[in-house]
Order: structure tokens, then C-alpha cells, then sequence
């Protein structure tokens, strides 16, 4: 674990924090690898908004006294994870990602998955470094106000238990 590095529940003050390294994180890793239907409903406001909904699903890490990035998992799925720029290359991905494995296995399931932009290089090298397993492409249906945008996507699988 980095130097310092606190991983805890989120809680309604951390919101803003994580929708700033959610909104950076996500156009840095989406813009031209996601439909345009997708990028009109991802708005800044919509990152804020969905920043604070999610509170219960996130876990953060704290690095030197600030937020560093974060996780968001239900169920079996790791839905989210983000570093902040500021952050990158410091190992704070690593302990997130291995915070959620625990989360996804403590919840009862072996098997945890998540979903990756097919043009996301950086994510993807990312996953498999960390053991986890290219199981495919899937077509991800987001619900926007437009109604479902389809996203095509890769599914990526670890044991966890």
C-alpha cells in the first residue's frame, strides 16, 4: 500500500471529490472510445449527481489527507474505479482494485467482472496486470434520458474466493 494511504467507506462530504476524479478520469479514458450517444449524456453535472447517489457503493482512498480516487461496487461487478491524475503511477489503483476484489468475495460471490472501453488500452494493461482476464465483448445498456445507449464493451473476469 502506498505510503499513507487510507481505504475507507465514502461518506456525503467526499462526493465532490470523487465526481472531479470521476469526471476527468472518465474523459480520459472514454472520449472516442465510447458512442457520442453516451458522451451527450455524461455531462460534468451528471458526474456530481451521480457522485452523491452512490455514496453507499464507494470506497476511497485517502492519500496525504486528500481523496486519490476511488471504487464503486454492487454485487459481483466492480462498476467503477478511479485515480486521480495527481495520482497516477503511485499504487493507489492497485489498493483499490484489491479493496474491491474483497468487497466483491466478503459479499459471497468467487467471481468478480467488470467493464472496459475496448479503446481503453491504459485500463485494460492495467486489469491484467492485475490478474484479471479478457472474458469477451458484451454490450453494456446504459440508461440515459435519451432512453438505453448501447455501449459496446469488454468484460473482464478474476476469481475472488
Amino acid at each position: 500500500m502506498p505510503t499513507s494511504t487510507v481505504v475507507r467507506a465514502a461518506t456525503s462530504a467526499d462526493a465532490g471529490a470523487i465526481a472531479k476524479i470521476w469526471f476527468h478520469g472518465w474523459q480520459d479514458g472514454h472520449l472516442g472510445n465510447v458512442p457520442d450517444s453516451l458522451v451527450r449524456i455524461r455531462t460534468r453535472e451528471s458526474f456530481w449527481e451521480r457522485a452523491a447517489e452512490r455514496v453507499g457503493d464507494t470506497t476511497v482512498a485517502v492519500l496525504d489527507g486528500e481523496v486519490a480516487g476511488f471504487v464503486m461496487v454492487v454485487g459481483d461487478e466492480v462498476e467503477q474505479v478511479y485515480v486521480s491524475s495527481d495520482h497516477r503511477g503511485s499504487g493507489v489503483a492497485g489498493v483499490l482494485l484489491s479493496e474491491a476484489e474483497r468487497l466483491v468475495s466478503a459479499d459471497g460471490h468467487s467471481r468478480a467482472w467488470l467493464a472496459v472501453a475496448p479503446g481503453n488500452a491504459r485500463a485494460r494493461r492495467f486489469y491484467e496486470r492485475c490478474g484479471w482476464v479478457d472474458n469477451g465483448e458484451f454490450d453494456n445498456r446504459v440508461t440515459g434520458p435519451e432512453g438505453m445507449v448501447s455501449v459496446p464493451c469488454r468484460r473482464y473476469v478474476k476469481t475472488v474466493a
